[in-house]
């Protein structure tokens, strides 16, 4: 067992700078000297010296042999993988090379509708055709649930030459899918399982949240080890735990997506992170796990509040719950997630991840302390006196189905296409998705013919001005079809 004190990349980057060598590579602001003074003046001198390139002692991404390999392999052994990249284009790269791996030129993948929009980019780049899978609608708080094995079982009975399946797990919302069981079904199947599991890698490290997907049998896991285990942002983590997987086909995937000028900063970032989980990891997300709890309790208890917890287990594919995720509803009193979203940041200087039209989400983790719980919940205790005389919403309605497959993602990428009025574009193919943002789940992808359905959906969206990811009109006055 490796020793997970040691930080290799970090430490070659002291003795680098350590050395002080005349200085004629890439980045060019060789350290501080050549940074503006008002950043400077910010943030000091000591961060840009970390900033550096490929040098005999700091390694080289692509072709790893040194520092660099040494802190992917003690990642892979404490997240328990059989070898680990790091990824410094977040986790959207590691899906990418995922799926590209998967359909390898043109085979089938199962994707659901849930997935992160990367999924689609992993299939315009490598020509992959999808198999969608649709999950349950949890009603009560109008979230996008799990995936059920039997549902993976069914896609395979109707498409036994797929190749794999991506499954989003934990989501957003904290929301675990059955991950043994489709993985048992895809390897029963001789397909591969790929977890998004952006949102997981704390799971590891505490039995009050969600089993990891590596610990449940997926054969590859991405995440985003930014997003709550204390990385900077844009770096994550590619894990393999599989004999199923060609190595050299994935690594040359890889090249495909990552830059050639790998951020010194983010690997640092990836290799100290680990360092600190290693150590204290357990400590770390019973922390954030416990001031969720407590946070929850409360909210609860405040009248026109709820905020979802464990009690979806069970429900709509649900498997399990991430509790550090606080999905906080205010329609019993008529507010939408969006407004209390607005309400909690502009007149309480309170920021939350995103919202829905119900819900907004708070991600707690172990960097929070308590008064930051605090200020969420007196919050939402003064926004519940000053509303009490709203009116109920409407039931969440559920995603629009799958529209009409005509065309390959990647086909209806590179055909000829049209800018056409919106209001013109029902029965037209679509040539860019459409993702309600956050969390970015496509109703449409480019290949699928625009249904009404589809079109009502993200009409009504569009009618409160909401947030849409895909659109190159952003406004969505227009939209671009195949010609």
């Amino acid at each position: 067992m490796n020793d997970q004190n040691r930080t290799p990349l970090f430490d070659a980057i002291v003795e680098y700078n350590t050395r002080k060598p005349a200085y004629f590579c890439i980045p060019g602001h060789r350290y501080e000297k050549g940074i503006s003074p008002i950043w400077r003046e910010a943030v000091g001198d000591a961060i840009f010296s970390f900033d550096l390139t490929e040098t005999p002692l700091t390694d080289d991404l692509h072709h790893a042999s040194g520092a660099i390999m040494e802190a992917e392999q003690l990642a892979a052994e404490l997240w328990g993988a059989d070898y680990t990249h790091f990824l410094v284009n977040g986790s959207t790269s590691g899906n990418e090379a995922m799926i590209i791996t998967a359909t390898h030129g043109g085979g089938k993948v199962a994707i659901p509708r849930n997935a992160h929009k990367s999924a689609l980019m992993g299939l315009i780049i490598g020509g992959g055709n999808p198999v969608y899978i649709m999950p349950e609608l949890e009603r009560e708080w109008g979230l996008h649930g799990g995936i059920a094995p039997q549902a993976v079982e069914d896609m395979f009975r109707d498409n036994p030459d797929c190749r794999g399946v991506m499954v989003v797990s934990p989501t957003y919302y904290g929301i675990a899918s059955d991950i043994k069981g489709i993985a048992d079904v895809c390897h029963q199947h001789g397909a591969i399982l790929m977890v998004d599991e952006a949102h997981g890698a704390h799971c590891y490290f505490s039995d009050r949240l969600p089993q990891g997907a590596l610990e449940l049998g997926a054969d590859m896991c991405v995440q985003s080890i930014h997003k709550v285990t204390g990385s900077l942002t844009q770096s994550s983590m590619l894990h393999v735990k599989s004999d199923r997987i060609k190595k050299s086909r994935l690594e040359s995937n890889l090249t495909l997506v990552q830059s050639t000028s790998p951020s010194y900063l983010l690997m640092t970032s990836l290799d100290v992170a680990r360092q600190d989980m290693a150590a204290r990891g357990k400590e770390m997300i019973d922390k954030a796990a416990g001031l969720a709890i407590d946070a929850r309790e409360r909210i609860n208890a405040i009248p026109g509040m709820t905020c979802a917890g464990r009690e979806l287990i069970g429900r709509a594919g649900i498997h399990d719950y991430d509790i550090t995720r606080l999905v906080v509803s205010a329609d019993d009193i008529g507010i939408t997630g969006f407004d209390l979203k607005k309400m909690l940041f502009y007149d309480y200087n309170v920021d939350m991840e995103l919202a829905d039209y119900r819900n907004t989400l708070a991600i707690v983790t172990f960097a929070n302390e308590k008064e930051d719980l605090d200020r969420l919940v007196d919050a939402l205790e003064d926004i519940a006196e000053k509303n009490q005389d709203g009116s109920l919403l409407p039931l969440a309605k559920k995603l629009p189905e799958q529209p009409e497959y005509v065309l390959s993602p990647r086909q209806a990428y590179f055909s000829d296409r049209e800018r056409i009025p919106w209001m013109d574009a029902r029965g037209r193919i679509a040539a860019e998705m459409i993702a309600p943002y956050p969390p970015g789940i496509p109703v449409i992808y480019p290949g699928e013919r625009m249904s009404d359905e589809v079109w009502e959906y993200v009409e009504a969206f569009r009618q409160r001005n909401g947030h849409l990811h895909g659109p190159s009109d952003g406004k969505l006055s227009t939209y671009v079809v195949v010609r």
